[in-house]
């Protein structure tokens, strides 16, 4: 006990670090999915093309590797940012790829007919995905992206390899302090479990509220 009560302030900040690279990350995973889905269904064959190729290489993509590409070869070209804004760019990207299967997967559930319904009444691809086909989507694909999100948040232990600050990152700290890295790590794990259970709460409420009747 005595490791989180004289660092608790490390924690706190480390926590915070996790917290930030999980909302941030997750925004942009959900932002990018949806595109690269609407991208996957799209009747334009270009625009196919480009969601099919963003997510066969993500999603085969080790994370460690794209955090090396993202991090040590933006900078290359001129893009130099923050290394914690490289970090969610990195987490981003990543889980856009799954994020957006599981949309698509969703949508896949939709019966054609909606679309075909839609299309006869003139509405374009645009109306009918955004007004017709992905609120039904939705309901059946909470879950997927619930636990999409709760890996993100544990993927973005790999940022404090790269200098970011986050929770993971912290047992560096007090294995030099001297404390037990046993404790330490006990206690890191109750502080992602913190995370992974706010957003597996925020999830289940989604569910219950507008999930599939079973």
């Amino acid at each position: 006990m005595n490791v989180l009560i004289d660092n608790l302030a490390l924690y706190g900040e480390g926590l915070l670090g996790t917290v930030e690279l999980t909302v941030y990350g997750s925004l942009l995973a959900l932002a990018l999915g949806f595109v690269m889905a609407s991208f996957r269904v799209a009747p334009v064959g270009s625009l196919r093309a480009f969601g099919t190729v963003w997510v066969t290489v993500l999603r085969n993509t080790p994370l460690t590797l794209l955090f090396f590409a993202v991090m040590l070869g933006l900078p290359r070209f001129g893009i130099v940012l923050p290394f914690q804004l490289f970090a969610i760019l990195a987490l981003g990207c990543y889980t856009s790829a799954f994020i957006c299967e599981a949309l698509r997967a969703g949508i896949n559930t939709v019966p054609t007919g909606q679309g075909e319904a839609a299309r006869s009444l003139g509405m374009t691809f645009v109306q009918t995905l955004g007004d017709v086909v992905l609120p039904q989507a939705f309901r059946s694909v909470i879950p997927p992206i619930g636990s999409t999100l709760i890996a993100l948040a544990k993927n973005s232990a790999i940022a404090g390899a790269f200098s970011v600050t986050e929770l993971l990152g912290t047992y560096k700290t007090l294995n030099e302090l001297g404390y037990s890295i046993i404790w330490s790590f006990i206690w890191i794990a109750v502080g992602y479990l913190i995370v992974t259970l706010s957003i597996s709460a925020i999830f289940n409420l989604l569910e219950k509220r507008y999930g599939v009747a079973r």
